[in-house]
């Protein structure tokens, strides 16, 4: 966090009314009527949200400086992507709890060894929900992945070394904004650390 917090000062928009459009199983597509109160305007619009959990990633670095990555389909776009780890929060849960879940679940791995790499939004524009990140160093394999009761999900589990993932990162094979971030925060996080 930075010694310096930047001062915010929009002024904000209050909700009139909410309404639910739309519900599916991973978001509700919500109608929210908004006002702006400024001192010298007033301004009513319609706008629609995006109402969706909150999100975990990670960032898992084995003891040999390997990141253990997840392949799969992703239909949005139709082709495989490689990302990192992550998934949604359940009910109940805590970021923290989520992620170790999500980890062994997806890739068999686990460790004991967190960081909170503090967390991002992936379009505030239309979005309502926070991403939050983690890196999980020292992990090690610790059996078969498990489904976490999605059919749907196909994961292939690849160890890339830190190096190279960083290139592919950089040279667009890893495109994933939220994967980007993560990224952006693992490198920052180890130039701070570095000091």
């Amino acid at each position: 966090m930075s010694e310096k917090s930047f001062r915010f000062s929009i002024e904000p928009w209050s909700v009139i009314h909410q309404n639910k459009e739309y519900q599916t199983p991973i978001f509700n597509l919500l109608h929210r009527k908004m006002k702006l109160e400024a001192d010298d305007e007033e301004n009513e619009g319609d706008f629609y949200v995006l109402k969706a959990p909150e999100w975990v990633n990670v960032l898992p670095i084995t003891s040999d400086s390997e990141v253990v990555l997840v392949e799969q389909y992703r239909y949005g776009i139709e082709e495989p992507t490689l990302e990192v780890p992550g998934g949604m929060v359940d009910p109940g849960e805590e970021p923290l709890e989520a992620i170790q879940r999500e980890l062994l679940e997806e890739t068999g791995y686990r460790s004991e060894e967190w960081s909170s790499l503090g967390k991002v939004s992936a379009n505030p524009a239309i979005m309502t929900n926070f991403t939050h990140l983690f890196l999980a160093e020292g992990c090690a394999f610790e059996g078969i992945q498990e489904s976490g009761g999605d059919i749907h999900e196909r994961i292939k589990v690849h160890k890339i070394p830190l190096e190279e993932f960083l290139s592919y990162s950089s040279d667009g094979t890893i495109h994933h904004t939220i994967v980007l971030a993560t990224v952006a925060r693992y490198l920052l996080h180890r130039k701070n650390r570095n000091k």
